[in-house]
C-alpha cells in the first residue's frame, strides 16, 4: 500500500463500505453504505473533478493560468477548488440561493469567487446558475466550464473508480446498487460497470419530489413546469443531463424532502454516519424499495452516500430550520403505537399454515381483529385478511375446513419498533397492516386503525 501520496489528489477514492445495523430493522437484506465523505473534499465529487480538468487539459480547453467556471451546488465546487489549488487555476462558481451558507463559505475558503443566483427560475433564464456560468465563461479570457452535467468524463470517472471499488469490496456479491440522480454521472458510470460484471445486478435511482428525472426515466411527457422547488441539495433536476444512461437503471424511487432529512438525521444518530440530505434520500429510497419488494437475506444492497453532514448544520441539523419548513414536528415511534395496542392485545396474534380457516376466523372474532400474520414453523410466510376470507367462505362454504396455507395473501411489511409512524403510514397505503420486529423477534401487528387511533390521542 502506498504510504505517502504525492498530493491530495492521490488520496481520492477507496472509500469505506459500511453495513447498516439499526435503521434497516425489519429488512432481511444486507444494506451497506459507501461513505464518499471520506474523500479529501468530503464528497463524491472529488472523483470527477480531476478527471474533467485533465480531460480539458488534454483537449487544450484549459491552459496554465486559466479560470475554472462551474455552476455547482457546492460539492463539485470544492472538488474543483482542490484541483485548482494543486494545479494553479483560478475558480468562479455560480450557486443557487437554496444552498447552505456553509457551502458558500467553504468555497470562499479555497479562494474561489462565488456568485449566488435565484433557485426558482428555469434553466434557460439569464438568471439561472447555468446561464450565469455560461456568460462568465464567454466573458473571461482563458475561462473553461467543465459542466459536469454534460461532461462525459464525469460518468467515466465513476466507471473507472466507484464501480470497481464496490465490486471488489463486495467480492462481486452485490445484488442492488442505489444512488441519487443529479448530474447522473455517479449512477450511470457505476451502473455501467456493475451491469457489465453482473447483468442481473439491479440499479435503483433516487429522485426528490419536485424533480423531473423520475418522469424522464419512465419516459413520461414532462416540461419545466412539472418541476417545483425542493430543499434537498445535490440531486434532482429540471432537465435531463447528458450523463444519464437510462438503459442501466432498473427503477427510480421518489423521496420527499421530509423523508430525506429525517433519514439523514437518523443515519447520524443511530448509525454514527454524519451525512447530508441526499444521503438520507438515497437510504430512504433503498429501504422503501427493499420493503416493497420484500428483498430476502440473500440480497446485498449498496447505497452511495454522497457527502458529509457538517455543511448542513444550519439546515437539516437545525431543529429551528426543520420546524420552520414543517419537517420536524410531533412524531411517534411504531413501538409507541404497539404499546398502546397491547393494553387490549397482550401478545402477537397469528396462525400457522396448518391451522384451519375456521380456526383463523374464530381467532379474529374472539379478539376483534381483521387480519393475521401466518407462520410456518416460526417463519413468516403470508397473511390472512378478514375481507378475503369472508368472500371466499361465502362463495365456497367448504373452504372453512381448508388449512390456512391454501389461502395465503402476501406477508405484511416488517418494520422496526423505532421506525417513525409517518414512515409506516406510507406502507399502510398499500398494505392493511405491518409487523413490528425488534431484536430478531416479532412483537405485534399495527394496522391503519391503530395508527389513526394513536395519532388522534385515543387510549
Amino acid at each position: 500500500m502506498k504510504k505517502i501520496s504525492a498530493n491530495v489528489l492521490e488520496a481520492v477514492g477507496n472509500t469505506p463500505l459500511v453495513r447498516l445495523n439499526h435503521i434497516n430493522a425489519g429488512i432481511a437484506a444486507t444494506v451497506c453504505v459507501k461513505l464518499e465523505a471520506s474523500n479529501p473534499g468530503r464528497s463524491v465529487k472529488d472523483r470527477i473533478a480531476l478527471a474533467v480538468v485533465e480531460d480539458a487539459e488534454r483537449k487544450g480547453l484549459l491552459k496554465p493560468g486559466g479560470t475554472i467556471v462551474e455552476p455547482t451546488s457546492g460539492n463539485m465546487g470544492v472538488a474543483l477548488a482542490i484541483v485548482a489549488a494543486v494545479k494553479g487555476y483560478k475558480c468562479i462558481f455560480t450557486i443557487p440561493d437554496k444552498m447552505s451558507i456553509e457551502k458558500i463559505r467553504r468555497l470562499r475558503a479555497f479562494g474561489a469567487e462565488v456568485v449566488v443566483t435565484p433557485t426558482a427560475v428555469p434553466p434557460e433564464s439569464p438568471q439561472s446558475y447555468y446561464s450565469v456560468a455560461k456568460r462568465l465563461t464567454e466573458e473571461i479570457p482563458g475561462a473553461y466550464m467543465p459542466m459536469q452535467y454534460d461532461n462525459l468524463a464525469n460518468r467515466e470517472a465513476h466507471y473507472a473508480s466507484t464501480g470497481p471499488e464496490i465490486w471488489h469490496q463486495t467480492d462481486g456479491k452485490i445484488t442492488h446498487f442505489v444512488a441519487g440522480i443529479g448530474t447522473a454521472g455517479t449512477i450511470s458510470g457505476t451502473a455501467k460497470f456493475l451491469k457489465e460484471k453482473k447483468p442481473q445486478c439491479t440499479v435503483i435511482g433516487v429522485d426528490p419530489e419536485g424533480s423531473i428525472l423520475a418522469k424522464a426515466f419512465k419516459r413520461e411527457q414532462w416540461s419545466w413546469s412539472d418541476s417545483h422547488p425542493y430543499k434537498v441539495e445535490g440531486i434532482g433536476e429540471d432537465f435531463v443531463p447528458k450523463n444519464l444512461l437510462i438503459q442501466y437503471i432498473d427503477d427510480v424511487v421518489t423521496v420527499s424532502d421530509r423523508d430525506s432529512f429525517l433519514m439523514g438525521r437518523r443515519l447520524t444518530r443511530e448509525e454514527g454516519l454524519f451525512c447530508g440530505g441526499s444521503s438520507g434520500a438515497a437510504v430512504a429510497g433503498a429501504l422503501e424499495y427493499a420493503r416493497e419488494r420484500q428483498l430476502g437475506k440473500d440480497k446485498l444492497i449498496v447505497v452511495l452516500l454522497p457527502d458529509a453532514g457538517e455543511i448542513y448544520l444550519s439546515k437539516m441539523y437545525s431543529d429551528e430550520w426543520m420546524r420552520q419548513n414543517q419537517f420536524l414536528g410531533k412524531s411517534a415511534r411504531v413501538g409507541d403505537v404497539l404499546e398502546s395496542k397491547r393494553r387490549k392485545l397482550p401478545e402477537l396474534l397469528s396462525v400457522e399454515t396448518t391451522s384451519t380457516v375456521r380456526d383463523a376466523i374464530t381467532t379474529m372474532n374472539r379478539f376483534g381483529v381483521s387480519q393475521l400474520p401466518v407462520f410456518d414453523k416460526g417463519n413468516l410466510v403470508g397473511s390472512l385478511c378478514e375481507s378475503a376470507l369472508f368472500q371466499r367462505s361465502m362463495e365456497t362454504p367448504e373452504v372453512m375446513e381448508l388449512t390456512v396455507g391454501a389461502l395465503l395473501d402476501p406477508p405484511f411489511p416488517t418494520v422496526g419498533a423505532d421506525e417513525d409512524v409517518y414512515e409506516v403510514v406510507k406502507l399502510l397505503k398499500s398494505a392493511p397492516a405491518v409487523l413490528v420486529r425488534d431484536a430478531g423477534k416479532y412483537h405485534g401487528i399495527v394496522t391503519r386503525f391503530d395508527v389513526v387511533g394513536h395519532l388522534g390521542g385515543q387510549p
